[in-house]
């Protein structure tokens, strides 16, 4: 870097002493005129010069008036040769004459002058070479991998600093063993597997427990993500993948870990560009790096992907990625051990119970954790405390789920009536049924796009839903707006949300986990995906028109069933609607014991019935 400094500088100073000296060259020195030698003679025989000095050709005439004139003579002849030549006789003149020594630094002076051109050019030649090979070195670059290695004995991330995927953590522990003491692997002719895939939903730590292996094992890391290997020239991807399995085998044994592998990985043949794909030449340069005829090199491939659906069969072949590590959404336990890694070295108030928040964080990903402590961190700040509370652990579950709090919305006290119902339907309905997850708090305090909201507490985690269990959840997202219609006989906009989530649970239950009466247990459907969006765009009919209108009665059947259980209950326990609705508009929030021992409480008698409309 400083050589190509000091480069460049000496070309940038070359230019500026060439337009100095072309200056000087072209304009002459202010304070003198230049005038001819016959002029000089006339003034000579005259008597009207006192003094000329004379420097090679170059005459500097001093009159007698103090005026400095400049002039040159003859080349080849002296000045009093030439003024006795003209005719004037020197005898009796005042005139004195000095002849001074040519410098050696005016002639170089001269020389550089008549080559000034030649340089100019040249140095403008030569900067423009610069640049040109400037521009070749960075095209020869281009096919170059772009990976981070990190190499290091102190290790930034280990295993301790991962919680919530102990199977994962056990399995990667294997891989850590391999390179710390493969003889013990090779010993009983065991092969550690080529490559990991990591897989699971965005969030679970898939990158942190690759940084965790390269930290445990002590080895060089190499890190890129699959986006960086493809470019719009075809053949760059696989010359990155080359360049990087070349830099992997001269630091071997290590890790190339490959982030969002399904960017290049992906199933071949679904595009339209044929052989000349560049993903797909990318994605055959990976497969004959991971599994070609060079087996002795010691790299093992860690890559991680939320897609493994969509990835070509001949990466999860054995070769290739041999185990795959699934990770996903921590349960209660993994998620108060997630609390509890992000939470060290903050100051934390004796009354915050990490397993509480976590039994409130249901669903949660390890990122949504970590988001939850800085977030109460923040408000603990904001708030001007010293130690983070209970209530900013609360405040920041509420911020992570619906949004921060608007405090500057207006709101009518009609609207916050109808807001308090509507939530009070929701809790109360899920109170009630046996099935549904207990309320845990209900507010109606607006956040992002919600006027208000109830949020359940799963008594346990669970991987198995049952069909009554989908009922009541029904029938408690429809308590609100059956509350509307049976308080004030009418029916507002705030459902909508409620009435999609109904209706997407239902048609569920009847096309994919076989809970319809009429139609038996099978499925109706298959989600198709296009390969290059990389969602669900549409869905293949497998089954006939009468079957979908049987499949439109029986959603409609299963909501309206939810409907009608949720007006029963609500019509039956309106008192105890209105004593939930009251205290709601007076306080806004209820949780935890004290929702708890509302809903135990006798509710009072109506007293007058609320208006209609």
């Amino acid at each position: 870097m400083s050589a190509r400094w000091m480069r460049n500088s000496f070309i940038y100073l070359l230019i500026v002493v060439a337009l100095i000296a072309v200056l000087f060259t072209v304009f002459q020195v202010p304070g003198s005129r230049e005038i001819p030698i016959s002029q000089v003679i006339s003034m000579v025989a005259s008597d009207d010069v006192d003094l000329i000095e004379i420097r090679g050709d170059r005459l500097t005439v001093f009159t007698n008036a103090g005026e400095a004139l400049t002039s040159r003579k003859e080349e080849g002849s002296s000045l009093v040769e030439q003024l006795t030549n003209a005719g004037v006789d020197l005898v009796g003149k005042r005139l004195n004459l000095d002849v001074k020594g040519t410098s050696g630094l005016g002639n170089l002076f001269r020389i550089f002058v008549n080559f000034l051109p030649l340089i100019f050019f040249g140095a403008i030649l030569l900067f423009m070479m610069r640049q040109a090979q400037g521009n070749t070195n960075q095209t020869f670059s281009f096919g170059r991998s772009r990976a981070r290695m990190f190499v290091g004995n102190s290790p930034s991330v280990s295993f301790s600093d991962v919680a919530g995927v102990e199977e994962a953590k056990v399995e990667l522990q294997e891989v850590v063993e391999f390179l710390k003491f493969p003889e013990r692997f090779l010993t009983l002719g065991a092969k550690i597997p080529k490559g990991v895939l990591l897989m699971g939903p965005p969030g679970t730590g898939k990158t942190l427990l690759a940084r965790a292996v390269a930290g445990e094992a002590g080895v060089p890391f190499f890190s890129i993500s699959g986006s960086e290997f493809v470019e719009m020239f075809v053949g760059v991807g696989a010359s990155r993948v080359r360049d990087l399995f070349d830099q992997a085998k001269r630091n071997s044994p290590c890790i190339v870990f490959v982030d969002e592998i399904d960017a290049v990985g992906r199933h071949r043949g679904a595009g339209l560009g044929g052989g000349h794909d560049e993903r797909e030449q990318t994605l055959n340069q990976i497969l004959v790096e991971m599994d070609g005829f060079d087996t002795s090199t010691n790299i093992i491939v860690v890559a991680a992907t939320n897609r493994p659906d969509i990835l070509d069969p001949a990466l999860l072949r054995p070769g290739r990625f041999d185990r795959r590590v699934v990770l996903d959404n921590p349960d209660v336990r993994g998620r108060a051990e997630i609390l509890d890694v992000h939470s060290k070295g903050k100051p934390l108030d004796e009354d915050v119970d990490l397993g509480k928040v976590a039994k409130l964080t249901t669903g949660f990903s390890g990122a949504d954790l970590a988001n939850l402590v800085n977030e109460s961190a923040i408000l603990a700040a904001r708030r001007q405390r010293s130690t983070i509370t209970s209530d900013d652990f609360a405040e920041s579950v509420d911020r992570v789920i619906a949004g921060p709090e608007r405090k500057s919305r207006v709101i009518s006290e009609r609207e916050r009536e109808l807001t308090a119902y509507h939530e009070a339907g929701h809790a109360l309905v899920a109170h009630l049924l046996p099935h549904a997850d207990p309320p845990y708090k209900v507010t109606i305090v607006a956040r992002g796009q919600s006027g208000g909201h109830t949020r359940y507490l799963p008594e346990e985690d669970r991987r198995l839903w049952t069909k009554r269990q989908f009922e009541d959840m029904l029938a408690a997202a429809l308590g609100g707006r059956v509350a509307e219609e049976v308080v004030f006989n009418e029916t507002t906009t705030g459902a909508s949300n409620d009435l999609e989530q109904a209706t997407n649970i239902a048609k569920t239950m009847v096309t994919r986990y076989g809970m319809s009466v009429k139609l038996g247990p099978r499925t109706f459907g298959k989600r198709e995906e296009l390969i290059f969006l990389g969602k669900e765009i549409a869905e293949q009919r497998d089954y006939s028109d009468s079957v979908a209108e049987t499949i439109d009665d029986e959603v409609h059947s299963i909501i309206d069933a939810a409907y009608k259980t949720a007006g029963k209950l609500i019509t039956t326990h309106k008192n105890k609607l209105t004593q939930l609705s009251k205290y709601l508009i007076a306080n806004e929030t209820i949780e935890d014991e004290e929702l708890k021992a509302l809903f135990d409480s006798p509710a009072p008698p109506l007293a007058d019935p609320v208006p209609a409309g």
